[in-house]
Order: structure tokens, then C-alpha cells, then sequence
């Protein structure tokens, strides 16, 4: 019996929104109470890309409070959606880099 190395399950790339609180340094504008960052991030599956994503942006001195999954870039465009060429070089990026990108931050205000 041969200990055969597992096949690498195939990474895909997730479109994340991610809702962060204050957190002292985290860079964010001195009147926000938060922001929503709008993140690429490779994963073989949602939650591994979630996990990374969230790992990361507490490692950036950010406090992350919720995470929504927007799907793969296939399963939005079946679902009818339509990727822009900007937004499709990130996800290849992310994809290319093994990484997590955040391409957008909405900072929230009273």
C-alpha cells in the first residue's frame, strides 16, 4: 500500500462582502463607524475563502463582523450577472496570487 499524495481539489475564487467595526488603527475614516469592503478570495470551497479573508483582515488591525458569499465567478454569471473586465483581472489576480484581494472599501457614517 502506497501513501499517494491527494489530488489538490481545484481553488475557485469568491466574491465576499465583508462588514468591518472600529478597531483602534484599522485606517478607516476618523468619522466612520465601519465599512463594507468588497473582497476576491481564493478557496476550494466558500468557507476555506471566508476563513482566509477574515484571518487576513485581522491580521490588517480590522475588525470583521460579517461575511456575505456572493458566489463564484461562474455561479454569478449563470445566475445572469455580468463581470466587467476591472473586476474579472482581480478575481484572476486572486486567483493567480492564491490570495485575497480587496478591491472596494464603503466606509459607513451615522
Amino acid at each position: 500500500m502506497t501513501d499517494a499524495p491527494k489530488p489538490r481539489r481545484p481553488q475557485h475564487v469568491y466574491t465576499l462582502v465583508v462588514e468591518v467595526g472600529r478597531k483602534a488603527g484599522d485606517g478607516l475614516p476618523d468619522k466612520a463607524t465601519g465599512a463594507a469592503l468588497l473582497c476576491y478570495a481564493s478557496g476550494v470551497d466558500e468557507a476555506e475563502a471566508v476563513r482566509e479573508t477574515v484571518a487576513i483582515l485581522k491580521q490588517a488591525d480590522l475588525a470583521p463582523l460579517d461575511v456575505t458569499g456572493h458566489g463564484t465567478r461562474a455561479e454569478r454569471e449563470a445566475a445572469g450577472e455580468e463581470i466587467d473586465p476591472e473586476e474579472a483581472a482581480l478575481m484572476d489576480r486572486a486567483a493567480a496570487e492564491n490570495a485575497v484581494i480587496v478591491a472596494q472599501m464603503t466606509p459607513f457614517y451615522d
